[in-house]
């Protein structure tokens, strides 16, 4: 039993131009028999060597002519295929150029901000300057009167109340402006806790109301001075409010 064999897939347009070059022969074939008016054939008679080869020759411009189609109709088919290529690659560059400028965009955008913060990050810093440089530059006398405006600076930025006066009062009475005044012969003399410096507060008193920023040494005239008014807030509600041993 003879085996079939299976041609390779025919595209449509190759199905139709091999159907019409089937018909186009056939119809040569049939033309080629049939003769023409200026001749008679016999029924049955063998169709001359003439016949035959312009029977052949029919078909073979019948071949030409499908072929010269089927080749057209490919280069067709690879222009527009050409074209969707074309298109496409364009779609994506415009996409690639359109990402491009977005990050572009961003990048600016991103600088723009920093360049931003950065200015007013110095402005800040300019407009802080001078306020450092004023704290900076400002400077007090080694004296009473520099020991008791330094006291109330520091006291102004902690909240304690107390003027110059009051301060002032208090110092000479206490230890008449020496900051080496120490007092060996009270109560406190004789429980061992003299009282010292110009404002005489005992190293007790000292100890609890120091103020932050200030010395530890107990004769230091500003530590002295703000521990005393600090001390003097909590018990009489200023140092201005004392006018005897407190």
């Amino acid at each position: 039993m003879p085996k079939h064999t299976h041609s390779p897939t025919l595209t449509k347009h190759r199905k139709i131009a091999l159907a019409g070059v089937a018909t186009l022969g056939a119809a040569a074939v049939a033309f080629s028999a049939v003769p023409s008016s200026a001749e008679t054939i016999t029924s049955g008679a063998p169709a001359t060597a003439a016949q035959a080869v312009y029977g052949a020759a029919q078909i073979k411009d019948v071949t030409g002519k499908v072929t010269d189609r089927l080749a057209i109709q490919n280069v067709k088919v690879e222009a527009i295929a050409a074209k969707k290529k074309a298109s496409a690659h364009q779609l994506h560059v415009a996409h690639l150029k359109k990402v491009h400028a977005a990050h572009v965009k961003h990048v600016a955008a991103v600088k723009k901000a920093a360049a931003k913060r950065a200015a007013q990050q110095t402005a800040s810093r300019s407009a802080l300057r001078p306020q450092i440089q004023q704290v900076a530059a400002k400077t007090y006398a080694n004296n009473l009167d520099g020991w008791i405006r330094h006291a109330l600076d520091i006291m102004n930025a902690k909240g304690i109340p107390g003027s110059y006066s009051g301060l002032h009062r208090n110092i000479m009475r206490e230890s008449s402006g020496n900051p080496n005044a120490i007092n060996n012969w009270d109560i406190n003399a004789i429980n061992g806790i003299p009282s010292k410096g110009l404002l005489q507060v005992i190293p007790p008193t000292f100890a609890t109301y120091h103020v932050s920023g200030t010395s530890w040494n107990i004769y230091d005239p500003v530590a002295n001075i703000t521990a005393a008014a600090n001390y003097a807030a909590h018990r009489y509600g200023s140092i201005d409010n004392v006018n005897s041993a407190y």
